[in-house]
């Protein structure tokens, strides 16, 4: 195993599947170089069916340089709407172009507005809104520019290979089920710091993490305006509205925070009810992602402490929870581990399991820990206690205010893709392939370029 740069490592994912060296690159030179499409699952009844039993509209959106969550907010304010009218099946980065579903509550084709670097298409009514996991996965196309070693991409492949019966032969590779940068922020990566410090019942860190804490990556502006929140939280006074004040104008949540601190005249004395109710300005789908960062970063532990202690990632020990294969999803669904299908592996039984993961029929898991997670049993089990113990955690300390509380689920340790890889013109090369929900592209990417996180 090749060990990862100090970026990825900070997020738990310390190690490559592969010591191939890798092509160098870049992705993402351009929203086009990445280009994402939902698998979709939903069938719906036709736009001319009845709104009172068909209340949402269901639209295909086609968007350049579009955050799902900021798209979503945009699309509702143009038709006159609350977000919360908006739904969606899956969150997808900015710096791309995404084809995915979206549900409007109360809404006609004619309300869709026109909106700079997005192509809505109105595909019928549903009964219900979109909900997370109302997709078998996602197609990529992936353009990677400057490789200096781009024959290297052949060799990358060759060392993925998975241990498989499938079909897909020679195109399928196996890369650890990590959790993408994304998950813990883009410019600056503190949303699994903000859920460990809400874990750690302390609501005051968490407040001050989220809207102090610049990073080097941000502009001067937004790093001047999060160093004066630093400031103002030494202070026996604060000047919290000031500082809501000197926020740019995205940062609406920062904004809304610091807002209510300076409504109460909070301090570091007040207590934690205060600086909750500041947490509370945002978005419950941002809130709930605060304690889901901070479980994904345990998980991606977990899995780097499996590489570590050399316990295999595609079939099971003694001790594993496994997790069978979904039997729901559209034909050409990329396979996908079902958490409601679970069974814990005994000595006697983990060649016949084995056997089922080499054929894509289950997957080796870890826990996204919560209040109802069972840890496995042997070194799988010992070595997830090591990680929360190391973090001061403890799947108790799930059990929180409903807006940040989880009771947990299992995901696979590993992700299986055919990949089909093309020669480019100039100095690079074209991945094609397609994952699961909740697996990234740039985790499988980060194999081919190994290059520090910043170019992917």
């Amino acid at each position: 195993m090749r060990r990862a740069p100090p970026p990825d490592r900070a997020v738990g994912a310390a190690w490559y599947a592969s010591d191939a060296d890798g092509t160098g690159g870049c992705l993402r030179s351009r929203p086009e170089d990445f280009r994402v499409e939902e698998v979709e699952t939903v069938t719906p009844d036709p736009l001319g069916a009845d709104p009172g039993s068909y209340p949402c509209l269901l639209v295909r959106a086609t968007l350049r340089e579009w955050e799902t969550t900021h798209f979503a907010r945009r699309l509702a304010a143009a038709i006159g709407a609350s977000r919360e009218r908006v739904s969606w099946a899956g969150t997808k980065d900015r710096n791309a172009v995404t084809t995915q579903l979206f549900t409007v509550r109360g809404a006609t084709p004619e309300d869709l507005p026109a909106l700079g670097d997005a192509e809505l298409e109105p595909v019928g009514r549903l009964g219900r809104d979109l909900t997370f996991g109302d997709l078998a996965g996602n197609r990529f196309a992936v353009r990677v520019r400057e490789a200096d070693r781009p024959g290297n991409a052949a060799a990358v492949t060759a060392a993925l290979r998975a241990d498989t019966d499938d079909e897909a032969g020679d195109q399928t590779v196996a890369v650890p089920n990590y959790f993408g940068h994304q998950r813990f922020g883009s410019e600056r990566r503190v949303t699994h710091e903000v859920g460990l410090c809400l874990l750690r019942d302390d609501p005051r860190g968490a407040v001050l993490a989220y809207c102090g804490s610049p990073s080097d990556a941000e502009p001067d502006d937004t790093r001047s305006a999060r160093t004066f929140v630093d400031e103002q939280a030494g202070t026996t006074a604060p000047r919290w509205g000031e500082a809501a004040g000197r926020m740019p104008g995205p940062m609406d949540h920062e904004r809304g925070m610091l807002s209510r601190l300076a409504e109460r005249d909070v301090t570091a004395e007040s207590p934690d009810e205060d600086w909750l109710w500041a947490l509370s300005a945002v978005p419950s789908a941002l809130r709930r992602l605060f304690v889901n960062a901070a479980q994904s970063l345990v998980f991606n532990r977990v899995v780097s402490a499996r590489l570590e202690r050399g316990l295999p990632l595609s079939e099971p020990v003694a001790g594993d929870v496994v997790a069978f294969a979904s039997r729901s999803g559209p034909d050409g669904a990329p396979p996908r581990a079902d958490p409601d299908r679970t069974q814990r592996v005994d000595a006697g039984r983990v060649d016949v399991v084995a056997r089922h993961c080499r054929r894509g029929r289950a997957f080796v898991t870890a826990p996204l820990v919560g209040t109802e997670t069972s840890l496995a049993d042997g070194d799988p089990g010992d070595l997830t206690r090591a990680v929360l113990d190391d973090l001061g955690l403890d799947p108790t300390d799930f059990d929180l205010a409903e807006a940040f509380a989880s009771t947990g689920t299992r995901r696979a340790v590993q992700v299986r893709t055919a990949v089909c890889r093309e020669a480019a013109a100039d100095d690079g090369y074209r991945l094609r392939f397609a994952l699961p929900p909740g697996s990234y592209a740039t985790v499988l990417c980060r194999e081919y370029l190994k290059v520090d996180p910043a170019r992917r």
